[in-house]
């Protein structure tokens, strides 16, 4: 964002990466059928999709490597991903930087990780979800952050 001279200010790019949280927030409340906008764009037919959106809020919070954004962690076991994402139908566990060991675990391989998401009714709901998700994996070389959210609650609570 840049400031005119209004002093207002103005937008000159959002970039968002499929693979970014700030996508798979925007992920979980697309209602639409997100291969038939892709195709669309590809044809060159936007203006003949409309996109629906769900009335729903969502949040994500990211589990990083123990070390980043410096030197991190890699090759660790990530377990109870399944657990995770039966917490609640609207969890989403999005992975970043993870692959498979030769036992089938889920290992780190990156600085962000995963991106845990959730909706909920309001954002205390979507928000207690995607923390009992966090909390639900075993991960003891990896870390969150546990304010994400905070001030959107404090604008919903008026404070």
């Amino acid at each position: 964002m840049i400031e005119k001279k209004s002093g207002l200010p103005k937008l000159i790019e959002y970039n968002v990466r499929f693979g970014d949280p700030e996508c798979q927030v925007l992920m979980m409340r697309l209602e639409s059928d997100l291969a038939q906008v892709l195709l669309a764009a590809c044809k060159g037919e936007l203006n003949r999709v409309s996109l629906t959106w769900s009335s729903e809020s969502s949040m994500v919070v990211v589990l990083a490597s123990e070390g980043y954004p410096g030197p991190y962690k890699k090759n660790t076991i990530i377990r109870n991903l399944e657990e995770a994402e039966t917490v609640s139908p609207t969890v989403k566990i999005f992975h970043a930087g993870t692959g498979l060991n030769e036992n089938g675990n889920f290992i780190s391989l990156g600085g962000r990780v995963l991106g845990v998401s959730a909706k909920g009714k309001d954002i205390e709901e979507a928000r207690s979800r995607v923390y009992d998700a966090v909390e639900a994996i075993d991960w003891p070389e990896g870390f969150y952050r546990t304010d994400i959210g905070w001030r959107a609650l404090k604008l919903k609570q008026g404070v």
